[in-house]
């Protein structure tokens, strides 16, 4: 059967999937639309949650950064991962007791302040909005080079399908679909990996096949160190960023998993705390699945291309080549008109562009594995950039309905009209989030990144001082948020919009780049919120209660 019949087959069963579990637990009061009515399995909700945490950026974009960048790739991996544990072992059980529908609810109640909540609503939205650019972006690749279409159409076919199930189930709807989601994007990501792991090196599991030899003796990173060399390009194995940037990417990663408002209501949908530690325990281990087999991907579909193009003729490459160029997402320029690919590091001779979002979609096909598999991979790709995207289109629909609406504007609002209100911001979330996806700043991974140093810079000083430290106070909490979330948004828009007559890499402060600058503006935040706390009275009781109440085990 051809490619093409498969895909069809493949990404209609499992969107008749989502949208018939959305039909089936739709939400018919806000607690079900918020938190899918606190009862969710921890089972179940360990899936839904690392359905929701990997996102496009995990399933599409990480092994991609990994099989370009080598070595400087893995600070996406230890960083997401590091934080997810970072937020199971800190933040959730404490936030699950509290037992409020949303992040800005809890700064609402525990810095005792409208202004509070008001601050943690606007640093809710840039934090979604800048994350969900990433995974409308993500949805655009894949239904481009599978469904044949352009990336500004796949991004409103996307929009579609996530508008349906996320406006009509709410979380409830959400968790059920993301439970299937996950499901099928694991088996999606593993499939293609056996499958080359075993063809490349002779072992099924790809976490030790990346570390295998080929069928010449020569283990796989030696052989791509080799080729990379020979390209001119960095080593593979080494470092080109200064262990600074490193460090404070990875970190700016960490604690800002740890502080995104998607996840952590993720917690507050199961019956009890202890079901919350329960579900972070499995939705660790669901995630564990694909974060370790990622870096046998990148390695695998790194090795595969530039063994297919490189010194090759154009006119003999396969068909899977010509259709990834009508994406314009691979392009070929024959700049010395000899016809065949020059691959190399240096941009003046180089005449293949390969963007990086394309690696773990095109790999199946340059290995060239059976068309159902290439299929299944289009439908897993689907599920998690879809999976995250709903999870993100709810926390800001719930940011605006309940936290601004409910909460501050119109505190005598009706249930069933707050749902509408919902409902209403739901929809235009989507549209918002379409223009972001067919307008990103960057590559998938690179967008999200720039999510999550927003959240680090915001959130995370915010939730953990307002559990941990008892006597921070409003002004020292909302003077913090403000500060980090702007230093880090001006930081942003300077060195990766280009504004302010900034961009070169040259100027980036302390050599910390973008991606990386959320740990400094995180830094500041706890800084600017101790001072400023010292200055003003402590919290009234019933908040160092509130507190108290929270931190019992």
């Amino acid at each position: 059967m051809e490619l093409q019949y498969w895909i069809w087959i493949a990404v209609g069963t499992s969107f008749l999937i989502y949208i018939g579990i959305a039909i089936r637990s739709r939400a018919l009061s806000t607690s079900e639309f918020y938190v899918a009515g606190s009862g969710v399995h921890p089972i179940a909700n360990g899936m839904a949650t690392a359905a929701d945490w990997m996102s496009a950026a995990s399933f599409i974009s990480m092994a991609g950064i990994i099989s370009f960048d080598g070595y400087d790739g893995s600070v996406y991996l230890m960083g997401w991962t590091g934080g997810y544990v970072l937020l199971a072992l800190l933040l959730a059980p404490y936030l699950r007791k509290f037992g409020k529908f949303t992040v800005p609810d809890f700064i609402g109640d525990r810095y005792y302040s409208n202004m509070a909540r008001g601050v943690a609503v606007f640093c809710a939205l840039i934090v979604s909005f800048t994350y969900i650019a990433g995974q409308m972006r993500g949805v655009g690749v894949v239904f481009s080079r599978y469904l044949e279409v352009d990336i500004t159409t796949g991004v409103f076919i996307g929009m579609a399908i996530v508008f349906f199930y996320a406006v009509l189930g709410g979380m409830k709807g959400i968790t059920y679909t993301q439970v299937a989601q996950y499901c099928v994007l694991i088996f999606a990501f593993m499939v293609p990996a056996i499958f080359i792991s075993f063809i490349t090196t002779g072992n099924v599991i790809p976490q030790i096949g990346f570390g295998s030899s080929d069928e010449d003796g020569v283990y796989l990173l030696d052989k791509l160190d080799g080729l990379h060399k020979e390209l001119g390009f960095h080593e593979y194995t080494s470092g080109n960023k200064s262990m600074l940037d490193v460090f404070f990417i990875t970190l700016a990663l960490m604690v800002g998993t740890a502080g995104l408002p998607h996840v952590i209501v993720r917690f507050f949908t199961v019956k009890k705390v202890s079901d919350a530690r329960r579900s972070a325990g499995w939705a660790l281990l669901f995630i564990a699945i694909l974060y370790t087999t990622a870096p046998a991907v990148a390695v695998f579909s790194r090795t595969n291309l530039i063994e297919t193009v490189k010194d090759q003729p154009y006119t003999s490459m396969p068909s899977w080549f010509n259709k990834w160029e009508t994406t314009g997402l691979l392009t070929f320029e024959d700049k010395n008109q000899d016809r065949l690919i020059q691959y190399q590091a240096d941009p003046i001779s180089n005449e293949l562009n390969v963007d990086k979002d394309i690696m773990v979609l095109a790999n199946p096909e340059i290995a060239q594995l059976p068309n159902w598999v290439i299929a299944l991979l289009a439908a897993g790709a689907l599920a998690a950039a879809l999976s995250t995207a709903a999870g993100l289109l709810l926390v800001i629909s719930s940011s605006v309905s309940h936290d601004l609406l409910k909460k501050i504007v119109m505190p005598e609002i009706k249930e069933k009209g707050e749902l509408i209100a919902a409902r209403i911001s739901a929809t235009l979330a989507v549209c918002l989030a379409g223009y972001f996806g067919i307008n990103p700043p960057g590559f998938v991974a690179a967008t999200v990144a720039l999510a999550f140093g927003l959240a680090a810079a915001s959130f995370f000083p915010a939730i953990f001082l307002g559990i941990f430290y008892k006597k921070m106070n409003k002004q020292g909490g909302i003077s913090g948020m403000l500060v980090g979330v702007i230093l880090m948004l001006f930081y942003m828009l300077k060195y990766k919009m280009g504004w302010f007559g900034g961009g070169n890499k040259e100027d980036w402060w302390f050599g910390i780049s973008p991606e990386g600058f959320g740990s400094f503006a995180m830094l500041v935040n706890f800084l600017v919120s101790i001072i400023v706390c010292k200055f003003f009275p402590d919290p009234p009781k019933h908040v160092l209660d509130l507190v108290k109440e929270i931190r019992k085990p």
